[in-house]
C-alpha cells in the first residue's frame, strides 16, 4: 500500500488549546506538512480544494506549486479539484505549467466537490453539477492529450482550434475520479478507465463498497479490465494514535466534537451515533496502531483499494508531528508488507524523455 498525506486547509482554533493559526501560519503550516511528509517517507501530499470559510484552499495550484519546490520526490495530488465549477482551459494550463515546475510530479483528482457555496460563486446550478463535471472533463482530456482542438459544450463558449499552452511535461498528467456519494463518479471514472478515488469519510463501509463494486462493473461494460482497477480511499477524515485504543479516543474526543458541532448539512452528519460507534463501526483511525492496522485491513479486503490518504489537520503543530510520525513508524511499515501496490513503482514518462528516444 502508499500512502498520502493531506489537508483541506481548514482554519478553525484548536478545541484543546483555543489557539488559532493566522492565515499565513496555516500556509506555512501546510508546506511544513508537506516537507515533513516526504522526509517520512509518504509517497504523496495532496491539497484540497474550497471556496469559502473556515477553508483557505481555493487555489490548490499555487500551494502545490510552492510544496513542489520545497520537496524533490513527493507526488502532489489534488483531493479534490472541483472540475465541475472550473474552466477546463485554466485547469489545463495551471496543472500543465505545475506539471513542468514539479519535474512531472503532479496527479489530478477530480470530483464535483462537497461544498454547496461553489456553485453561486461560479454561476451553475448544483443540480447541474454532474453535467457539468462530465462536459468539463471531456474537454479538459482533449486539450491535454491533442492540439488543435475544436469544441463547443453549454458551460463555457466554444473553442476554435486551440493549443493550450505549455503542453503538460508528462505523457500523460494521472487523473483519479473522486467517489463520495453517487455512481455518476464511478460512472465516468470507468468510461474513462481512470482510478477511483473513494472519500471514504462519513458513511458505513457498505456504501462505499457499492460505488467500487459499481465502477468495477462498468470498467468491464466499457471494455476495461476490472481486475486492473487502480483504487484509493480516505481514512474517515483523520487519524489518531495513542498506545492503546481507549487513551487515543480520550485525547481525541475535543477534535471529533468540535468536528461534529461544524456540521450543518444534513448530508454532512455521519451516521455514528458518538466517537466509540465511528471507531468500532465507522473509517475513522482512532486507536492503537494495532486497532488501525487492523481496520485498514478489513477496508482493504472491502475495496481492494492500493493507496490510503491520512489528514492530520485540525490538531496542534506538535501533536500533528507526533501523529505523522507514529503512522509512519508504526501502521505504515506493517500495510505495505501486507498489501501490495503497483501505484507509484516508476517515475512517470515525460513528453521530452519520448521524443528523445524518437
Amino acid at each position: 500500500m502508499k500512502f498520502a498525506l493531506m489537508s483541506l486547509l481548514q482554519n478553525t482554533p484548536n478545541p484543546v488549546t483555543g489557539e488559532a493559526f493566522t492565515q499565513q501560519e496555516k500556509f506555512q503550516n501546510i508546506l511544513n506538512q508537506a516537507i515533513l511528509a516526504e522526509k517520512l517517507g509518504f509517497e504523496a501530499y495532496g491539497v484540497g480544494e474550497r471556496h469559502g470559510a473556515p477553508f483557505i484552499s481555493s487555489s490548490p495550484p499555487i500551494v502545490l506549486t510552492a510544496i513542489a519546490a520545497r520537496t524533490s520526490r513527493i507526488r502532489l495530488l489534488t483531493t479534490v479539484t472541483v472540475l465541475s465549477i472550473l474552466d477546463p482551459v485554466r485547469v489545463a494550463e495551471d496543472y500543465a505549467t505545475l506539471d513542468h515546475l514539479s519535474g512531472g510530479r503532479i496527479e489530478l483528482i477530480i470530483g464535483k466537490g462537497n461544498f454547496a457555496q461553489h456553485y453561486p460563486l461560479f454561476g451553475i446550478e448544483e443540480e447541474e453539477q454532474w453535467d457539468s463535471l462530465a462536459e468539463r472533463y471531456e474537454l479538459l482530456s482533449r486539450l491535454w492529450s491533442e492540439e488543435n482542438v475544436t469544441w463547443e459544450g453549454k458551460y463555457r463558449p466554444a473553442l476554435y482550434n486551440v493549443t493550450t499552452q505549455p503542453r503538460p511535461f508528462q505523457k500523460k498528467i494521472p487523473v483519479w475520479h473522486g467517489s463520495a456519494s453517487s455512481k455518476h463518479s464511478t460512472e465516468l471514472a470507468a468510461k474513462y478507465g481512470e482510478p477511483l478515488f473513494s472519500s471514504n469519510t462519513l458513511h458505513h463501509q457498505e456504501k462505499y463498497t457499492a460505488l467500487i463494486e459499481h465502477y468495477r462493473e462498468r470498467l468491464a461494460y466499457y471494455g476495461h479490465d476490472p481486475k486492473k482497477a487502480i483504487i484509493g480511499a480516505g481514512s474517515g477524515g483523520s487519524i489518531y494514535l495513542a498506545n492503546t485504543t481507549e487513551e487515543a479516543i480520550k485525547r481525541f474526543r475535543p477534535y471529533h466534537d468540535a468536528f461534529r458541532a461544524r456540521l450543518t448539512q444534513p448530508h454532512d452528519i455521519p451516521p455514528f451515533k458518538d466517537l466509540e460507534d465511528n471507531v468500532k463501526n465507522g473509517p475513522i483511525l482512532v486507536g492503537s496502531p494495532e486497532h488501525v492496522i487492523e481496520k485498514v485491513l478489513d477496508y482493504h479486503r472491502a475495496f481492494g483499494h492500493q493507496v490510503l490518504s491520512i489528514s492530520v489537520d485540525g490538531l496542534t503543530e506538535a501533536e500533528q508531528k507526533e501523529q505523522a510520525e507514529r503512522f509512519a513508524t508504526e501502521v505504515i511499515p506493517v500495510l505495505k508488507k501486507e498489501i501490495p501496490s503497483t501505484v507509484w513503482e516508476t517515475n512517470p514518462a515525460t513528453v521530452e524523455e519520448s521524443a528523445a528516444t524518437h
